[in-house]
């Protein structure tokens, strides 16, 4: 218990010694790599990294995607990053924010059925997700 005070003690000092600055915190060696791998990143134009928390926390972004071809041509689809600290040991945690008919999704058998069997008609379901509204009983909101 002892320790533990002269460790609080000598946080305070080191504190006060920074000349009213607030303490440099450390980075993990997740945070350490996570800054490596995205400054090496090269994104090609359809896609935009940004970091809703501000630029100090780099576990946390989003990327935005922008498809130039493709049944998804002209859509904005967002998706949310976590990265764990231990990072690159544990994968990061993605969440796509745009709801979209997905051919590639394994839970998703009948829009796969449907791009298989009637390729126009997925393009058509496809525009009209985009554009807001139901496709079937499922309702999109508008992402393009």
């Amino acid at each position: 218990m002892i320790k533990l005070f002269k460790v609080k003690e000598k946080q305070r000092e080191a504190a006060a010694s920074a000349n009213g600055r607030a303490p440099v915190k450390k980075q993990s060696a997740g945070e350490l790599r996570l800054h490596k791998d995205i400054s090496e990143l090269n994104l090609p134009k359809t896609t935009i990294i940004s970091f809703p928390n501000g630029k100090d926390d780099l576990m946390n972004f989003e990327v935005t995607i922008r498809p130039d071809e493709g049944y998804y041509v002209g859509g904005s689809f967002t998706f949310t990053f976590s990265v764990s600290p231990i990072y690159p040991h544990e994968a990061p945690k993605v969440k796509c924010k745009t709801k979209h008919p997905n051919h590639e999704d394994p839970l998703n058998h009948d829009a796969a059925a449907v791009l298989r069997d009637n390729p126009r008609a997925f393009e058509t379901n496809v525009r009209r997700a985009m554009a807001g509204g139901y496709v079937g009983s499922s309702y999109f909101s508008r992402c393009i």
